[in-house]
């Protein structure tokens, strides 16, 4: 399973780092990034684990819950592209998805 993330999805990464250091515990923003990046690993052999986003209800828009965050993808035929990493009270709009800048598997 390929995985790609939108240029969205990666600034949503660097915003979480950013709003740690600028809380002066940037431990907190790099464990919390690398911990989004093993559970978005597990979709490789596990694309199906994630559940429909309620804001859509279409069967290719899922997320995984990782408190207190929203990981967002798109469900492929034999590829995922991370769309949001959003805090889990944000709402999606579907407007705010770019096209795939990385690859990662």
């Amino acid at each position: 399973m390929e995985i790609t993330f939108s240029q969205s999805a990666i600034s949503d990464l660097e915003d979480i780092k950013a709003y740690y250091l600028g809380i002066d515990i940037p431990e907190v923003g790099n464990d919390m990034v690398i911990s989004v990046f093993a559970h978005i690993e597990t979709l490789i052999d596990h694309p199906d684990i994630g559940r429909v986003v309620p804001e859509f209800g279409e069967e290719h828009i899922c997320e995984l819950i990782h408190p207190p965050y929203r990981i967002l993808y798109l469900r492929g035929l034999g590829s995922l592209q991370i769309i949001r990493i959003w805090r889990s009270e944000r709402l999606l709009e579907i407007n705010q998805v770019n096209q795939p800048l990385a690859v990662y598997k």
